[in-house]
């Protein structure tokens, strides 16, 4: 199957995970991803994760995650060597990605400006913690600090429990989502009119993004967001609930939802009570009605009422474990998950989110060995075997 972004060269200076997400995503829809990492070191991820013997073999399993159908090139950047490596990939790059703190690209000599004017066909994207400008584009940023920063953890847990953060680096996955939409939607205007595009990616401002209707609330009805835990701000009964072995989420955000719903639990009186007639009511009883619903709930396991509540139509499923999840018939189904060789061994990766053309896209080779394809890319860009080797010695690549 043809890429969508066959033909499209990408240079990776990305680290850790906002910026390398961007780039796994633009890998799997078929760009040439061409990471370039530090000699010796490379993409701090390679030494995070849960296996410390990858780890040690810069091959953490951090890295693993999102770094498959990309090239690793090594170049020291503060050389002179290293430099002039990096601006002969410029010359044949449609796109550069960075996550570097604003400013580090240009102290080096790559200004976003200058490489518009050398390159003006270049697709130039930034991805910090709060953007190129502004009194906090200093700051460090991880996606913790983001998370506290964009609001994110005062909505999450409970007024008794929190703040808490979400459970997986969120802002840094969110920032680089946004990041390979922008550089799609970039190189469709490229293809049309040849210009290139400066795009300032901020993690601050994806999560904002991420949050609209907790943000509209405050925005435009004057109501300022507070935690609920697992329930759903704007109806009732949606939520998480107690059954006999376990929890089940249940959104019966409809009126007919929810009469389907008492009728399929059996619990038909509900649907007089007073408290219970009308959304707003129902909202208003949250915790009564819930309480009434889990004592019928808390009689069978949550894989009964799962099966009971799917046939009547009522949105409902079971909270389960990552490896549940990933276990699943309908992920499996899907093909999110794809198996490669590579030098850790046979590693399952997470594919494209999306299938195309009615297949899903896994990576389209492994996470890349620090470094292994330096001088492949080097002889692309016309160096001869004795300046490859040059340039080795001078530490430069």
């Amino acid at each position: 199957m043809s890429g969508l972004l066959d033909g499209v060269r990408v240079l990776d200076l990305t680290n850790v995970l906002a910026g390398p997400v961007a780039g796994y995503q633009l890998a799997l829809l078929g760009a040439d991803v061409v990471k370039v990492e530090l000699p010796g070191t490379g993409d701090l991820a390679r030494q995070l994760g849960a296996d410390p013997g990858l780890s040690s073999r810069n091959l953490g399993a951090s890295f693993l995650a999102q770094n498959g159908g990309k090239r690793s090139v090594t170049v020291d950047l503060k050389s002179d060597g290293g430099r002039e490596v990096f601006r002969r990939l410029l010359g044949i790059a449609d796109v550069l990605l960075e996550n570097f703190r604003p400013g580090v690209l240009a102290r080096l000599g790559f200004a976003a400006e200058q490489l518009r004017a050398e390159f003006p066909g270049l697709v130039y994207c930034a991805v910090s913690g709060f953007g190129a400008t502004g009194p906090d584009s200093d700051r460090p940023a991880y996606d913790q600090v983001v998370q506290g920063m964009a609001g994110v953890m005062s909505v999450t847990g409970t007024a008794a429990g929190g703040p808490l953060r979400v459970g997986y680096p969120v802002c840094d996955s969110i920032g680089g989502l946004a990041a390979a939409f922008a550089v799609a939607a970039a190189l469709v205007r490229r293809q049309r009119t040849g210009e290139g595009a400066y795009l300032d990616v901020s993690m601050l401002d994806a999560a904002l993004t991420t949050m609209g209707w907790v943000v509209s609330d405050y925005l435009v009805a004057g109501r300022e967001p507070a935690p609920m835990g697992n329930e759903n701000r704007t109806s009732a009964p949606s939520g998480t609930f107690r059954t006999a072995d376990g929890a089940l989420n249940i959104a019966a955000n409809r009126q007919q939802q929810f009469e389907r719903l008492c009728d399929a639990v059996g619990r038909p009186e509900l649907l007089d009570d007073p408290r219970f007639g009308t959304r707003e009511d129902r909202k208003a009883h949250r915790a009564e009605l819930t309480a009434a619903l889990e004592e019928t709930l808390r009689c069978r396991p949550a894989a009964h009422w799962d099966a009971l509540l799917t046939r009547a139509g009522v949105p409902a499923g079971p909270v389960v474990s990552v490896p549940d999840a990933l276990a699943s018939a309908q992920v499996r189904h899907r093909g999110l998950v794809s198996t490669v060789a590579s030098a850790a061994g046979d590693l399952s990766l997470l594919g494209l989110p999306t299938r195309v053309d009615g297949q899903p896209v896994p990576p389209s080779s492994p996470p890349p060995v620090l470094g292994e394809h330096t001088d492949e890319v080097l002889a692309e860009l016309g160096y001869a075997p004795s300046e490859i080797a040059a340039l080795h010695e001078a530490g430069a690549v």
